[in-house]
């Protein structure tokens, strides 16, 4: 894209940023009303109409019924999305509202919503129009709040959610950008004021972007280290895929149990021989403990702090066994049992817990 956020994105630009979407057979566009997502549909409905044969466009407005302008905004979207000759459709996110929590609760429900939607579209994706200010405020909370590296790579540019691909193709854009566009076209968007609201973490992570930009620290920094962590922690997810076939590798080799009960325990769960796991990178560690509690339990995902907390317990207990008696440890996190003992790491569900008696 253009160095210069004040520049309305052309139609090459257009083109470049929908040109992996072009054998899509339909895709949901997620338009809520904002600059944004506007933008997203009115470049989507210009660059479809540059192609001899593309995806059928289908724009869906999610109305969560938290504001009273809501609904007057969905009909909004409607207007336009007809006037770009575009299908429409409203889902309303109905039920009790949760008293707490209620960004990652309207989060959950609008990716809900929106997935059935492309189902029952025949859609294989999903836009969103996250910007590059999305990228470095969701790289910034989670720097505050503790994240690992794969936290720190924030938004992926595209990621399976319940049987479809969501895609963000202004991940390099700025939300100035896309509101140039609009006003070049002369085109209305909503203004929703809780974006404003700092009863909410994003809009206070905002005014916190603003003060670092002086020492450089602007959204395009911060997007920038979020797109080299991803970088990074692609190259990770490798090594531990490499140290899993080790470890898989290690157990044929190994001799095998003669008890047909131990030979099916092991294929429902994951096990590792303790001594090789203990010689690998703590980081890969870390990440294959992970994987099988979130695979195996059914509380997770399982926190990293709480799994870092477990791989220095099997450390302990690890050194301890080369000194004295053989090293022993159970414990349950995330609704998964993580045992060691006769020199072996077991991941398994946790057994039901027992009710106290009344």
């Amino acid at each position: 894209m253009s160095d210069d956020d004040n520049s309305p994105i052309t139609v090459r630009q257009a083109k470049a940023l929908f040109a992996d979407l072009k054998g899509a057979p339909a895709i949901i566009l997620a338009v809520s009303g904002g600059p944004d997502s506007v933008a997203l549909m009115w470049l989507a409905a210009r660059w479809r109409r540059t192609l001899a044969r593309g995806p059928r466009l289908v724009a869906v407005t999610i109305d969560h019924g938290l504001r009273p302008e809501s609904g007057r905004e969905a009909r909004e979207v409607k207007r336009l999305a007809r006037a770009l000759d575009l299908p429409h459709h409203t889902k309303r996110w109905t039920g009790e509202k949760p008293k707490s929590g209620v960004p990652a609760a309207a989060r959950a429900a609008r990716y809900r919503l929106l997935a059935a939607a492309a189902r029952q579209s025949g859609a294989s994706h999903i836009l969103t129009a996250h910007t590059r200010d999305d990228q470095a405020e969701t790289f910034l909370m989670r720097l505050l709040r503790g994240s690992g590296i794969a936290g720190l790579a924030a938004m992926a540019r595209s990621i399976e959610r319940e049987g479809v691909l969501i895609a963000r193709p202004f991940l390099n854009v700025s939300k100035s950008q896309l509101i140039a566009t609009l006003e070049k076209a002369g085109i209305g968007f909503a203004d929703d004021p809780t974006n404003r609201d700092t009863s909410f973490t994003r809009p206070r992570i905002r005014s916190v972007i603003e003060g670092l930009s002086a020492e450089g620290g602007d959204a395009r920094n911060l997007a920038r280290l979020a797109s080299r962590l991803a970088r990074a922690n692609a190259a990770i997810e490798i090594l531990v895929e490499g140290a899993a076939r080790y470890l898989t590798l290690k157990d044929r080799l190994a001799p095998t149990s003669s008890s047909a009960t131990d030979s099916v325990a092991r294929r429902a769960n994951v096990s590792f021989d303790a001594r090789a796991f203990a010689g690998l990178p703590e980081e890969i560690r870390l990440r294959l403990l992970q994987r099988a509690i979130d695979r195996l339990g059914d509380e997770g995902p399982a926190e990293l702090g709480k799994v870092e907390a477990l791989s220095s317990a099997l450390d302990r207990a690890l050194r301890k066994s080369m000194t004295r008696r053989p090293a022993q440890l159970k414990q349950t996190l995330a609704g998964a049992l993580v045992s060691l003992a006769r020199g072996r790491i077991v991941i398994a569900p946790a057994p039901p817990r027992r009710r106290r008696a009344e």
